[in-house]
């Protein structure tokens, strides 16, 4: 979503599951309103989170014009969930494989005939997003698939999303690429202060953990880890905005926040 919007809405990370919730980017221009929805992968749940992130894939299906199914070139599917839910939908299915920069021709040729036989989509790209090859072949045919209807919002507006949220996002975003293992699985990310001032922006966040020695990890030695996240974190926030933050981190441990829908839902999870 990020190459098709033109902007960094959705994190970005080698690890799975990093897409937690459903987040809406608005592309604008004189004829069309474009409103891509960006959602978690599809998984079996094996607890409260999880099941939270399927309703969010499955409020997109439901109201979903088109849509855009991205794969990796070297991603393994068998008959699972995802094709399932796929072959089910009545909207029109175009299938994104992705990464073929890291490909030869034959691997995506051979990718290409494995879909078309598993899916039989409406059509299948073959695109570099990080290249930002094949893209505007992709905008074209949404463009073809829109249904006529009048603006839902503003001309404006990126998206639905408040810039506590994508705060939040990029703090998360250093976790999972700093961390292994459970840690970013078993962290979210609150923003509790956000205060803009003439010459720089405040922002204090809360990370959740499950276990102290979850907290013990994130920290580190002295303190050596989230500074480290703090300090990457606020690299990515000033970029966003654009101008001077200050940002203070603090580690908060809440015992099996995951399953708990109370917590799920004070963070923002649907039931």
């Amino acid at each position: 979503m990020n190459a098709l919007v033109g902007e960094k809405m959705s994190i970005i990370t080698p690890k799975a599951q990093t897409t937690r919730h459903r987040i809406m980017g608005i592309v604008n221009d004189d004829d069309h309103q474009i409103i891509f929805s960006d959602t978690p992968g599809v998984i079996k749940p094996n607890y409260s989170l999880q099941e939270s992130m399927m309703n969010f894939v499955q409020g997109s299906l439901i109201d979903a014009d088109l849509i855009l199914f991205v794969t990796d070139i070297h991603e393994k599917f068998d008959e699972n969930d995802v094709i399932e839910r796929l072959r089910k939908t009545d909207s029109p299915v175009a299938v994104l494989i992705n990464k073929i920069d890291k490909s030869s021709e034959e691997e995506v040729k051979n990718k290409i005939a494995f879909w078309e036989e598993k899916l039989n989509p409406d059509v299948i790209f073959a695109i570099s997003a990080l290249l930002n090859h094949g893209v505007a072949g992709i905008m074209g045919y949404i463009k073809e698939k829109l249904p006529i209807h009048p603006p839902y919002y503003e001309k404006d507006e990126l998206t639905d999303k408040s810039m506590r949220f994508f705060v939040s996002e990029m703090i998360r975003e250093k976790i999972f690429k700093l961390y292994d293992k459970e840690i970013p699985y078993s962290t979210e990310v609150i923003v509790t202060s956000y205060k803009e001032e003439e010459a720089i922006t405040r922002i204090a966040a809360e990370i959740i953990v499950e276990r102290d020695s979850q907290k013990n990890i994130l920290i580190g030695k002295a303190g050596a880890m989230i500074k480290k996240v703090g300090t990457y974190a606020r690299q990515d926030i000033e970029e966003f905005i654009g101008g001077k933050v200050f940002l203070e981190l603090f580690v908060k441990v809440i015992p099996d926040w995951r399953r708990k829908k109370n917590y799920l839902k004070k963070f923002g999870y649907d039931d």
